[in-house]
């Protein structure tokens, strides 16, 4: 008998990269970027029209990802998942080609448990055969064959489609 398959996105759900951008907006402009001012926006949304570019550039940036903070309880939920589930990670890497390797390294650094082989660095996530998908980002749903599980983050504030997650705990109460 085959396990049921997960699929989970890294930015935001494993990986806070919203850190990263207030971390680098405060050097850059020496302003505070609150998560009040994300709510239904991205980053480059929330700023003064002459900062826009600089964030929009910022995951473009060589070491962007290279070494964001984890989420809260990402790992200890990711690993007792894998015990039940085949876990996948399904990162939209393709936009932010800079990203791969320090991804890749991220992966390695903070969940060795999954192998290499169930890492998917990919564009269009409707090409995933999953029973759920775990992922911030709600376009990430459409033409998914399983569930999607939205998982909290103060750009998908608005969005009120799909089934909302709001931590690791809540994710693995509904799953394990």
């Amino acid at each position: 008998m085959h396990k049921q398959r997960i699929a989970i996105d890294m930015d935001e759900v494993m990986a806070d990269s919203i850190a990263r951008f207030q971390e680098w907006y405060g050097r850059d402009f020496a302003l505070e970027l609150t998560l009040e001012a994300l709510r239904g926006k991205s980053p480059h949304e929330a700023v003064a029209p002459e900062h826009q570019p600089a964030l929009r550039a910022y995951p473009n940036a060589e070491g962007f990802f290279r070494d964001l903070p984890v989420i809260k309880d990402s790992q200890r939920v990711i690993e007792a998942l894998a015990r039940k589930y085949e876990v996948f990670i399904a990162t939209a890497a393709m936009e932010f080609p800079n990203s791969f390797l320090d991804k890749y390294r991220w992966l390695e650094r903070h969940f060795p448990f999954l192998h290499w082989r169930n890492f998917v660095f990919c564009g269009d996530k409707s090409i995933l055969n999953v029973d759920y998908l775990i992922d911030d980002n709600a376009y990430n749903f459409d033409g998914l064959r399983g569930e999607g599980l939205l998982f909290d983050a103060p750009h998908n504030a608005l969005e009120t489609r799909y089934r909302r997650v709001h931590s690791w705990q809540e994710v693995a109460d509904i799953l394990l």
